[in-house]
């Protein structure tokens, strides 16, 4: 019996979560039905198939999801109304404005993503589900509107008070518990790193896993601000909090390509002088996620490290400075790149234990808003992909008069709506298809042999309930979640029960044959014309990734840092997501992304250090014009990477490498001045080394 206690605790963290979510699912779609069925609205199965496509585990998302779908379903609505004004009894000019507004909406679905994905397709999917039943028929689509969008607020309605109201799941508190588990991995994964070192292929793919993360915070972040008045005025702190974890890894990926570096040909006397300092500190980081990952401790242990530091390395240098400059060089931008990270890690940590105090931090940096990014190219094609997609079943409605050919249409709008952001489009289209075909199956044998033979509304929700249960537990697995969402979707679209019900068997399996097919056709038609992973797809989005390292190079200063990081980590997220297969493609997507990090970063501080030191200036004529023309060539290097561009930028980084040499003896006396000019040439030693590094894509190609 002791140990009953935390077993339950374990199994309500676990199992219990998903039991509570069907719980709350099948609630919310036999309220939205009984609801539907007693305002005597026309289709009350369209109010309960609401339920299925909104429902999510976390309050916070279902009222996020609900807020920008009820913006969609108005916008949707007015546009269905403005093209039947437009093409009355006109079929062919119909259809052309419905796909062309369906997939500009599903483009724009693409290009802001996130919450707001949602908004936009249903922009376009509740204008194709009330027009195109009513093309034929223009004089039934005003009320047609007014009945689907009644009964589409009365699912997103139910959805959010079951979801807000019945034993709420918080997605702040999913935040919290997210940012404890980040900041415990991170420790480990830095401890790891600094001490014993990993293998190449594994460091990028923990790296590439941080890339993750950091953009599905932004996501967390703000469906937590629709739920959580404290969240919503944290949101600036939690972004500074996101911002400062976005530093840290940049540092950490920086020195451990440098140390990678110095292993594999640098001198050992240089190597055996830094590593006490990284065995140190990864004894600090690892001793911090043994005693529980103690944000504030942490923070100030690293404070007294870092205190010491500057002090210790001058110490370990004296005896080395008679070694090659270039030897030297590579102790120097080692022992900067290292304050820098336990720097960026004293923030990171700071900021994360004034969130556990739940107080707001002291001080709170300035670090820019989260800037995502996205492709055109990308945009245009989720553009011409449905368009095709709509214009085919549309074009073999007309020329077929298929009675159900509209929802045929229908199908392949929410195929393409559905699929435009998920890894694999034509294999989520497949598994819908089948789940449609079983919906199919199921609801032939409740409109034969369970409508007729039961009488109540109690006794109806008794007999839904476990398949409307079994749908969706399927949907919440994500290996299988396309199978559940095609079934719950279409059996509540096709057989779910209305006021007065229809026995029309042949209609339904009509309807689900065409809805299956559409799906069908669409799977095929995303895997044959238009797979994502194209390559010249992909080398777009390569190139809107290395414009990245151009963008630090030209824009300014101020909020550079911040825009660079999210921009950079949002579109090698888009990238990985693309390439979901492991492959040569897909290792080379990630080293782009890595050594534009690397070097993008590293040209920020150069710029940020050299604002600083504006006076060198006036003591050597070649200075603005030599850090200028580093700053031009690695964007032409970047923007075009060939053997010409990386040979030119090696010599710009050389030359103005040669001038801070020189201004550094010259302001050799002035401490302060030799410590500008010291860092400025770890940022440009640092920057050559990228660029000499043979792992690094320009290289290898």
């Amino acid at each position: 019996m002791p140990t009953l206690g935390p077993t339950v605790g374990d199994w309500a963290n676990s199992d219990g979560q998903i039991w509570l979510h069907l719980l709350k699912t099948v609630t919310a779609g036999l309220l939205a039905l009984g609801i539907a069925m007693l305002l005597d609205l026309q289709q009350p199965r369209i109010a309960m198939t609401t339920v299925f496509v909104l429902m999510q585990p976390f309050s916070g998302m279902v009222l996020a999801k609900s807020f920008y779908r009820i913006l969609g379903t108005a916008v949707g609505t007015l546009a269905a109304l403005v093209l039947g004004a437009l093409f009355v009894q006109q079929p062919e000019l119909y259809m052309l404005g419905m796909i062309g507004w369906v997939s500009a909406c599903i483009a724009a679905a693409v290009r802001y993503r996130h919450f707001r994905w949602y908004g936009f397709v249903l922009a376009g999917y509740t204008a194709a589900l009330i027009g195109i039943p009513n093309v034929t028929t223009p004089h039934d689509l005003f009320l047609a509107a007014l009945t689907r969008a009644a009964e589409v607020a009365v699912g997103i309605v139910c959805s959010s008070a079951v979801s807000a109201l019945i034993v709420p799941q918080r997605s702040s508190l999913a935040l919290r518990h997210a940012l404890h588990v980040r900041y415990v991995n991170f420790t480990a994964f830095a401890a790891d790193v600094l001490g014993r070192g990993i293998h190449r292929g594994q460091f990028e793919r923990r790296f590439a896993d941080l890339v993750d993360e950091i953009v599905g915070f932004e996501t967390t972040r703000t469906f937590a601000a629709f739920e959580d008045p404290a969240m919503r005025s944290r949101s600036q702190h939690l972004g500074r909090l996101n911002g400062e974890f976005m530093d840290a890894c940049a540092r950490l990926h920086a020195l451990h390509q440098l140390f990678k570096r110095l292993r594999a040909g640098g001198p050992s006397w240089t190597v055996d002088a830094i590593t006490p300092y990284f065995g140190e500190l990864s004894a600090l980081l690892a001793s911090i996620g043994h005693a529980n990952a103690d944000a504030a401790r942490a923070a100030a242990g690293l404070r007294l490290f870092q205190a010491s530091l500057p002090g210790r390395v001058r110490e370990t240098r004296r005896p080395l400075e008679t070694a090659p400059a270039e030897s030297l060089a590579d102790f120097d931008t080692a022992a900067e790149l290292l304050y820098r990270f336990v720097d960026e890690w004293i923030l990171y940590s700071e900021t994360y234990a004034s969130l556990a105090r739940r107080k707001p931090g002291a001080g709170p940096r300035t670090v820019g808003r989260y800037v995502s990014k996205t492709n055109g190219f990308m945009v245009a094609f989720t553009f011409a992909r449905s368009a095709a997609v709509m214009a085919i079943a549309g074009w073999f409605w007309i020329e077929t008069d298929w009675s159900s050919g509209g929802l045929a249409v229908i199908g392949a709008a929410l195929a393409c709506a559905l699929t435009s952001t998920t890894p694999n489009a034509s294999k989520t289209a497949v598994q819908m298809a089948l789940g449609a075909a079983v919906a199919t199956m199921t609801g032939y044998l409740f409109t034969c042999y369970v409508y007729p033979n039961i009488d109540g509304f109690p006794l109806l929700c008794a007999l839904l309930a476990p398949v409307l249960a079994l749908g969706a537990f399927i949907a919440s697995r994500n290996p299988t979640a396309g199978y559940g969402i095609g079934f719950s979707v279409f059996f509540c679209l096709l057989a779910g029960p209305d006021n007065v019900v229809t026995y029309s068997p042949d209609l339904l399996i009509n309807n689900g044959m065409a809805i299956t097919a559409s799906l069908l056709f669409a799977a095929i038609t995303f895997a044959v014309m238009f797979p994502a992973d194209m390559p010249w797809l992909t080398e777009r989005i390569k190139g809107d990734l290395r414009a990245q390292v151009v963008s630090a190079c030209k824009e300014e200063l101020p909020g550079l840092n911040r825009r660079f990081q999210s921009r950079t980590h949002d579109l090698a997220s888009q990238l990985r997501m693309l390439l979901t297969r492991r492959s040569r493609r897909r290792r080379d997507a990630l080293r782009w992304m890595l050594v534009t990090l690397e070097v993008g970063h590293a040209v920020i501080d150069l710029r940020n250090e050299a604002a600083r030191a504006a006076y060198a200036q006036a003591l050597h004529s070649g200075w603005k014009s030599g850090l200028t023309r580093t700053c031009d060539d690695l964007a032409r290097l970047f923007a075009r990477p060939d053997a010409p561009a990386l040979e030119r930028a090696l010599v710009s980084v050389r030359s103005a490498t040669w001038i801070a040499q020189d201004v550094l003896e010259t302001v050799h006396a002035d401490r302060h001045k030799r410590h500008d000019l010291q860092r400025i040439l770890s940022c440009l030693h640092f920057i050559r080394t990228a660029l000499l590094d043979k792992g690094a894509p320009f290289n290898a190609s």
